[in-house]
């Protein structure tokens, strides 16, 4: 029987671990078969506090896990595969094995959704982003592309355009599915151009490792041209890595866990950090701080269950 059990190695997981092990929970932490979450497809780092000249997304990741690992939390890798929250004690099955727990923190994230193309995924941090944030300020007077169409992907353009010479907007409509107050600002940026009705074929150049361009066809003419960009940051949403919730947990209707106070969930003793319930941030340092809250909350949680305070009390 598990104190708790954290599902999920990004930076939320981890922080999460490294609390509650320090909390002497002796958590289990199920790392999935491809582990450190979104921060492992990135290359360096600039806005993580401590790290005056960055890191490599890797390494902070390996950081953070054996800072994790230096306090006492498990590690097990391994997809979760079903989840049983009907309680008092829930249980995590794997590939492998199914686990018993108290409590029970999720931090599976979300996925930026991708374009599906195999040179996207191959200069993914080497040019290719999905995170605006993050990565802007690596194209200081570059010129840029932004996939997408919606409030996200204004958001994103327009925020680049404070960075990059110049920033093309590839929108596969006619027209934008952004709030009107978003195309507004977007339309009126000097620095923005938009290609309607096309779509991204290819992304160059895989040989040289770096991007030198997009191939960018027009769905409704069929032809195709190059731009000339040196980066493509990629804004056609984020999905939610909640399919094991669905009708267990409360979600959203973009399927993000919603959180009740802190990290609590709709199930008491249930608890969500990171990217799997905030759709807004998406930052490596507001899934860390959530982590944190998850793994106090939990402690908090099992010190209020009767078998704890039992254990607790003095015999005389």
């Amino acid at each position: 029987m598990r104190q708790v059990i954290i599902i999920g190695s990004g930076p939320a997981g981890l922080t999460a671990g490294l609390y509650a092990a320090r909390a002497n929970l002796k958590p289990l932490l199920i790392e999935g078969l491809e582990s450190g979450g979104q921060l492992m497809l990135t290359t360096a780092v600039e806005n993580y506090p401590g790290f005056k000249d960055g890191i490599m997304g890797p390494e902070l990741m390996a950081t953070m896990r054996a800072q994790a690992e230096r306090f006492g939390t498990e590690f097990t890798r391994g997809d979760v595969t079903n989840v049983g929250l009907s309680g008092p004690l829930f249980s995590v099955s794997t590939t492998d094995e199914t686990y018993h727990t108290r409590s029970l923190i999720i931090s599976t994230g979300a996925s930026a959704r991708l374009l599906g193309l195999s040179s996207e995924r191959e200069l993914m941090g080497h040019g290719v982003s999905t995170c605006a944030t993050c990565d802007g300020y690596f194209f200081r007077e570059k010129p840029i592309a932004v996939v997408g169409g919606g409030d996200t992907a204004m958001e994103e353009a327009i925020f680049l355009t404070k960075f990059a010479s110049h920033v093309s907007v590839i929108h596969r409509r006619a027209e934008l599915r952004a709030s009107q107050i978003m195309q507004e600002k977007a339309l009126a940026n000097p620095k923005l151009s938009f290609e309607w009705n096309s779509v991204v074929d290819e992304v160059r150049d895989v040989d040289q490792g770096v991007v030198t361009g997009v191939v960018v066809r027009n769905v409704t003419t069929g032809e195709s041209k190059t731009l000339d960009v040196e980066g493509l940051f990629v804004a056609i949403g984020h999905t939610p890595n909640t399919g094991l919730f669905v009708d267990k947990l409360a979600l959203d209707t973009n399927g993000y866990i919603v959180p009740k106070g802190g990290s609590r969930t709709s199930i008491p003793g249930v608890f969500a950090a990171g990217d799997v319930q905030d759709h807004t941030y998406r930052q490596a340092i507001t899934a860390a701080g959530s982590g944190c809250m998850a793994a106090i909350d939990a402690e908090r949680y099992l010190e209020s269950l009767p078998e704890h305070q039992e254990e607790t009390v003095e015999t005389p």
